[in-house]
This record gives C-alpha cells, structure tokens and sequence, in this order.
C-alpha cells in the first residue's frame, strides 16, 4: 500500500470557506516508519470562546505562530504522493482545499474517510465517531480534540483495522472507499469528499461555464453521485456526464428552500437540460367575465395581469392551445355549449355542433337559461381555480434558521438575519411563477408562518 498520513485539524469552526485552521497534525506512515508532524497555525481571525474551550487552544497560543501561507509548502509536501485519511474527512480535505485555493496551489490527493471504513468493516455497529471507536476498540489518547491526539488515534484505529482483518479485505475495502469509478474523468475525484450531505441545489456547467443541469435534493451529495452511477444506462445522463466540466452547489434550510431555488434559478440561467422547469412568461389562465346575464370565460395573461392579486382565476396553462384543449374538455363532461364559451363560432339562435350531438343542454337555442348555463360553468370550473393568496400581506415560511419570504404567492429570496429580511421586503416583487405556486400550495398548509411589515417581523403561528 502506498504511504500514509494520518490527518487532524482544529479550526475556528465548521465552514470551510468562512472558518481558518489554527492546528494542523499528521501521522506519516511509510517504509521508513512512522513519524509525526504538528504546527499551530495563526488564523487571522479571532478563536472563538467555545472553540478555546473545546480544544485548549488560545488565541494567545496562536499569536506567534505562521499562517498558512508560510507552511503550505511544508505541509504539500508531506502529503504528497501518500494516501490522506482523516476522520470523517470531507471536513480536513475541505479546509485545507480552501487553504490551498486561496494560495492559488492545487490540491488533489487520494482521500480515505475511516468514519466510513469504519461503517465498511464494522457494520454491526451503529456508531462510527471518534468517541465510539475509542470506547470500542479502547483506544488510548492523552488529550482530545488536539490535532496530533486525534491525528494518532485514528492511526491507532487503522492499526487494529489491519490486524483484525486480511491484507486483501483492507486493500479492496480502500481502493473501493477512494476510487469513484463512477465520476466522469474530467471531474476532481475529491468532489465526493466536498459535497455535502444536506439539503439544497446543484448546479451542473459545461464548456465556458456553460449552465446545463439545475437539480435539487435533500442530499446533495448522493444524489449528484447517481447521475454518473446512472449514466452508463441513461442516453441523457450520458450526455450530461460527458458535458459537464464543474459542479457547483447552494445548501439550503430544507427541502422547501431547495424547491423555491430550483425553479427560480432554472428561470434566471435557463440550463439546456432542464426543459420542464424552464416556462417563464407564456403563462395563462380563464378568468371568468359577467356579460349581461352571461358567464364567459376570457384567456388572461400574466403579462397583463399579476396573477398573485387576481382572485378570479382558473387553471395555469403554458400557451392558449393548452387552455383551450382543457375548456372543451370540460364542456364534453358538463355538457356545456361550445359556442356560448367561445370554442366554436355559431349564429345568433342557432345551435351548436355538440346540441346537435345531444352533449349541450341547449343555452345556444333557449332550452336552458343564460343563468343555468352559467351556474353550472362556475361549478364545473371550480377545481380549477387558483388558490386566493391567504394573508394580508408579506409572509415568511420558516425552515431550519431560514426564513423564506414571500408575497402572493412570489418568492422573494430566503433571509437569514432581519437586516436580509428588510432589504427583501423594499426589493420588487417577481413575476408570478406556476411551479413556485404550486410548492408553494403544498408547503402552506404545514409550513410555520410569520407575518411580516415592511419594516419588521410581526406574528408567528402554525399554518
């Protein structure tokens, strides 16, 4: 097996790309033996009490120590050509990948997670963290949550691993656990190791950063990986494959912040391979007239109306073919008169073709009163109507720590802080979108609601 390094990092806090490292530790494994490697790193930015606690680490321990930038080639070149394996190891590969961009250095070696080499080898147990296995295979440590201490703990626990089960297990476990067969070549390998296993959106870019695939999910991770696990056995997740050059990703609160997302940045970057999502604009709906004693349904547009005010709409259609095949389908049920709707043209007391056919109740000849006719249009196009917007004004829908903020049935942006949510309510409101409504609709009825002002959040209560 190639050479090893055991890696441990302690960090002002879990954001890679917001947080810094301040101790990097390693465990270096090879034909020469075993040796150790530990520096305090000066973040340049405060140690946070909890984080002093936590590890011991002080912000007077750090202030003489280098940054990064004066250890990066050090620390380069000690994991060069070695197997990097930390636990759970998306978190030390994350901060360090930053560390090393910032620097404009690449950073790519072979990652092995022994959280998941735990689960691998010991999948009677429930429990894979660094606590658990030293507890179950009584590991010994002098001190947690300092780099080298944990760093040799893991190393303690690869040892056991090692000796409890054949050479062979142990090599085909690893070449499974860090070979992706499955990502396209001309993908990092590391991703996997990057994604993040939450809620929230992908993001899919070809050749000049071209957008080609918006998806959601409440798992990033495992479901950007089924695309190329599926691509061998799907035309356009073969395409897609083939097309894509880089992944990016946007977590969100949940699975409703990913929804809202999704469509609106489908609309915004309109990705070649997203074609359901991709309608903007060419939306209509009936919306019901009174002329004299009748009832007569008129296309309305969103262009001309904002469909979030209106409260006299019925059913969302992408073009007037569609609209128009959904209204003679429910005359056919209702048996209502093609002519008096305005699907087929007919003379003044004459009657129309379905009368003939007996499948109009005979409006177009005075067999049936305007009124009836019309009672019966309204009850037959009550399914169809669009939800009147349910509050006064300005609502946001509360997911983990966000809040989404909404107004008749727009999606305004998602706000973390109340300064977000001002500068929402003063921004315009967006054009009504069908897919937003339609989530929308759905997530009301269960979804925790705060009242909003202009100015302030109000009121909160359970839909």
């Amino acid at each position: 097996m190639q050479p090893l390094a055991f890696v441990d990092l302690e960090t002002t806090g879990g954001s890679a790309t917001k947080d810094r490292i301040i101790e990097i530790a390693m465990v270096l494994v090879d034909d020469d033996g075993v040796r150790e490697w530990s520096q305090l790193i000066q973040p340049q930015i405060r140690i946070p009490l909890f984080i002093e606690q936590l590890t011991g680490i002080s912000n007077a321990m750090v202030a003489n120590a280098p940054d990064f930038d004066a250890v990066a080639a050090e620390v380069d070149a000690l994991l060069q050509g070695r197997l990097f394996i930390a636990h759970n190891a998306r978190f030390d590969y994350g901060f360090l990948k930053n560390e090393f961009k910032r620097l404009g250095m690449l950073f790519k070696p072979q990652v092995l997670c022994t959280v998941k080499l735990s689960r691998t080898l010991y999948p009677q147990y429930e429990r894979h963290n660094l606590d658990s296995l030293i507890s179950r295979h009584q590991l010994q440590t002098k001190q947690r949550h300092r780099a080298l201490a944990d760093a040799q703990l893991i190393y303690q626990f690869w040892q056991q691993a090692t000796q409890q089960f054949s050479a062979e297990v142990i090599q085909a476990t690893v070449k499974n656990l860090v070979q992706y067969s499955s990502l396209p070549s001309q993908l990092d390998p590391n991703l996997v190791h990057e994604l993040p296993e939450s809620p929230g959106v992908y993001l899919f870019y070809g050749e000049n950063d071209l957008p080609l695939y918006i998806g959601k999910s409440i798992n990033i991770r495992q479901r950007v990986l089924s695309h190329f696990s599926a691509d061998h056995r799907n035309g356009k997740e073969m395409s897609l494959s083939q097309q894509t050059k880089r992944i990016d990703w946007i977590e969100t609160g949940g699975e409703l912040g990913a929804l809202l997302t999704e469509a609106r940045l489908i609309k915004h970057m309109m990705p070649i391979h997203n074609q359901r999502l991709r309608r903007k604009n060419a939306l209509c709906a009936w919306q019901l007239q009174q002329k004299q004693d009748q009832l007569l349904p008129q296309l309305a547009w969103a262009n001309d109306l904002d469909f979030g005010e209106q409260d006299n709409l019925y059913g969302l259609y992408s073009n007037q073919r569609d609209a128009q095949k959904s209204l003679r389908s429910l005359a056919e049920q209702h048996q209502l008169c093609l002519g008096l709707l305005g699907l087929e043209k007919i003379g003044r007391g004459k009657p129309c073709f379905a009368h003939q056919l007996k499948r109009c109740r005979g409006v177009c000849v005075g067999k049936e009163s305007s009124l009836e006719h019309a009672t019966r249009l309204l009850n037959a196009m009550s399914k169809l109507k669009l939800a009147s917007w349910p509050y006064p004004g300005t609502i946001g829908i509360r997911e983990a720590d966000e809040l989404h903020v909404i107004d008749h049935w727009c999606y305004l942006g998602t706000a973390r802080s109340d300064d977000e949510v001002k500068a929402l309510l003063q921004q315009g409101r967006p054009a009504f979108d069908r897919d937003t409504y339609m989530t929308l609709l759905k997530a009301l009825k269960s979804s925790q609601i705060v009242h909003l002002s202009s100015q302030s959040k109000l009121k909160t209560h359970k839909s």
